[in-house]
C-alpha cells in the first residue's frame, strides 16, 4: 500500500474516531437531559417551546426548580376517595407558592386512577392536572389559576370532566369568561378557597413533609406536620344557566 493510501486510511480512521466521540458526547447530553426531566416531575411547562427540549433549555429550567416531597394521606369523604400518596412537585421560579399549593390540592381533590401532573413539552397543550383512561383518552381536564377562555373551551370539548381550582379572587376569574364562548360553561365548576387561606398555608409549607388532606361536606382540612388548616371550599359554575 502506497503512502498516499495509508494517509487516506489514517485520515478516515481519525474521522471515524472523531465522529464516535461526538456521538458519545451527544448521547451523554441526552442522558443528562432525561435525568433532569425525570427530576422535574410536576414542573409547569406551559411556556416551554418544543425546540427548547432539543436546545437544552428545559434542562436548565429543571435545574432552577425547587423540589418538594410530600407523603399525603387522603380522605375525601365527599367523593369516597381514600389513598396514601407520595408526591413530588417541582416549583418553577416564576410559580408562586400559592399556585403550587393549589396544584397540589387540585390533584388530591380530583384523585382517581390515571391522574397525573402534566409535564414535558406537550404541557403547553395540557392543563395543570390531567386524568387519562387506559386507552390514553383524557377524561378530566383540571386547570389551576385562571386559564384563558380558549383553553377552557378546548378542555371542555376534550374531556367529560373540566374544572378550575384557583388561588385568585373568584369574582375576577369569572369576569374573564363573561361573554366568552366556552363549551358546557355552565357545567364547569370554579373551586376557590377561603380568602387568604392559600397564602397563609403556603407560608408554612415545608420542602419535605407529611400531609393529611380530607374533605367532608365541602369543608377542607389540611394537616401539615401535625398542624391543622381548614377552610370552606367555594364552588360555582363558570357561567350560570340563563334564568338562574
Amino acid at each position: 500500500m502506497g503512502w498516499v493510501a495509508k494517509e487516506r486510511v489514517i485520515s478516515m480512521g481519525a474521522q471515524w474516531r472523531g465522529g464516535a466521540r461526538r456521538m458519545r458526547a451527544a448521547s451523554a447530553r441526552a442522558r443528562f437531559c432525561r435525568r433532569q426531566l425525570e427530576i422535574r416531575v410536576a414542573l409547569p411547562t406551559r411556556n416551554v417551546r418544543r425546540g427548547d427540549l432539543r436546545s437544552g433549555l428545559v434542562c436548565a429550567v429543571a435545574n432552577t426548580a425547587t423540589l418538594y416531597n410530600f407523603k399525603v394521606e387522603l380522605a375525601d369523604v365527599d367523593r369516597g376517595a381514600y389513598a396514601s400518596l407520595e408526591l413530588r412537585l417541582a416549583r418553577h421560579p416564576s410559580e408562586t407558592a400559592e399556585y403550587m399549593l393549589a396544584r397540589l390540592l387540585a390533584y388530591c381533590l380530583e384523585y382517581q386512577e390515571g391522574i397525573a401532573f402534566t409535564e414535558g413539552v406537550s404541557a403547553v397543550d395540557e392543563p395543570a392536572v390531567v386524568v387519562r383512561d387506559l386507552t390514553g383518552r383524557i377524561t378530566a381536564w383540571i386547570e389551576v389559576g385562571a386559564p384563558s377562555p380558549e383553553r377552557l373551551h378546548r378542555g371542555a370539548k376534550l374531556a367529560p370532566r373540566c374544572a378550575i381550582y384557583s388561588q385568585r379572587d373568584p369574582a375576577q376569574v369569572l369576569a374573564l369568561y363573561a361573554g366568552a364562548r366556552i363549551h358546557r360553561a355552565e357545567h364547569i365548576p370554579l373551586i376557590s378557597f377561603g380568602r387568604g387561606y392559600l397564602e397563609a398555608v403556603a407560608a408554612t409549607l415545608p420542602r419535605r413533609g407529611t400531609l393529611a388532606v380530607s374533605r367532608t361536606e365541602g369543608q377542607l382540612y389540611l394537616e401539615i406536620d401535625g398542624v391543622m388548616h381548614s377552610t370552606t371550599l367555594e364552588e360555582q359554575p363558570v357561567l350560570r344557566p340563563t334564568g338562574a
